[in-house]
């Protein structure tokens, strides 16, 4: 790998991540409210004029708006994202708490509607035009259309009637104190997340496979007679994997910011469901850093699959 490619990556990385913080910070300034009355909500009102400028000192906000802004920037260089205005903790530990719950429900999603939409792709890519074909692409239709609110309510509804499960708002148990406890609390939320995750990479997959499988080096393995298991997995799904391995890593940092519904109906205190809050309560510290976190996510994520890339395919190598 070039280190002049990835010096380059990594740049045009920091640069979108500079260009998120102006534009979240601008946004949430255009929000109606400020901090005073996020803070205090109505009693902002019973508020005396100097008790109102002493507060504008007290959250910098009696500054300009540049100076607000290079500020902040100026304190999230030294690893300071604030205080949230409501609760009167730091955001790092409110970040520190939520990130790992919306990180393990997106990555155990991305992993099971991976490997159920290969799975897939490859058994109606590998038939095109018969019936497995045609039942596999109304599947994934299906998938597409069905939207995760919809899915997710109806899941909890069925779980209730029928096995009389019910989402856990107590405390959320990590993965490294009870697998069941844990699974229990992510394993349904994460096969709600995965259906449309599964519906487009079976997709992508099956194209893919149906183009590659017609190129002449696949009929030249074929002619040598090598088995066709070995064609499958080394020659056609290999060669397909690189709109396989772009559309799996923009998916799942999409999945990293959009678990926000999912995570309200099953009771997680994820990342998703700490920016709902934050944003109902204008708590502006939460918000601006967990977008930033967001988004540094899905920079990394498509930096990690720009090298995957390189790692697959070895002409890209030379690019």
């Amino acid at each position: 790998m070039s280190w002049k490619w990835f010096g380059a990556r990594l740049g045009g990385a920091l640069v979108t991540l500079f260009g998120v913080t102006i534009v979240v910070f601008v946004v949430l300034r255009a929000i109606p409210g400020n901090a005073i009355t996020a803070s205090l909500g109505i009693e902002s009102g019973t508020l005396s004029a100097g008790q109102i400028e002493a507060l504008n000192h007290f959250y910098g906000i009696d500054q300009p708006w540049y100076s607000q802004f290079f500020s902040w920037l100026g304190e999230l260089f030294q690893g300071n994202l604030g205080v949230s205005l409501t609760s009167g903790n730091s955001v790092s530990s409110l970040i520190g708490a939520a990130l790992p719950v919306t990180i393990e429900l997106a990555v155990l999603a991305a992993l099971i509607g991976t490997a159920v939409g290969v799975l897939l792709g490859t058994l109606a890519g590998s038939g095109p035009g018969k019936a497995r074909d045609s039942v596999t692409q109304g599947v994934g239709l299906l998938g597409l259309a069905i939207p995760e609110f919809v899915l997710g309510t109806l899941t909890v509804a069925l779980l209730a009637d029928l096995f009389d499960y019910f989402p856990d708002t107590s405390t959320f148990v990590p993965l490294t104190e009870s697998f069941s406890g844990n699974m229990s609390q992510i394993l349904y939320p994460a096969l709600v997340l995965s259906v449309g995750f599964a519906a487009n990479v079976m997709r992508t997959t099956r194209s893919e496979y149906v183009e590659t499988a017609q190129a002449d080096f696949v009929r030249t393995a074929r002619g040598k007679g090598l088995y066709p298991r070995r064609i499958r997995t080394a020659h056609v799904l290999r060669n397909a994997s690189i709109p396989i391995l772009t559309l799996t890593g923009i998916q799942f940092g999409y999945l990293l910011g959009g678990t926000v519904i999912i995570e309200q109906i099953f009771a997680l205190p994820g990342l998703g469901r700490l920016l709902f809050t934050s944003i109902t309560d204008h708590d502006y510290p939460v918000v601006q850093s967990s977008v930033l976190i967001v988004a540094a996510a899905f920079v990394v994520v498509n930096l990690l699959v720009d090298i995957g890339y390189r790692i697959v395919d070895p002409r890209m190598r030379q690019i």
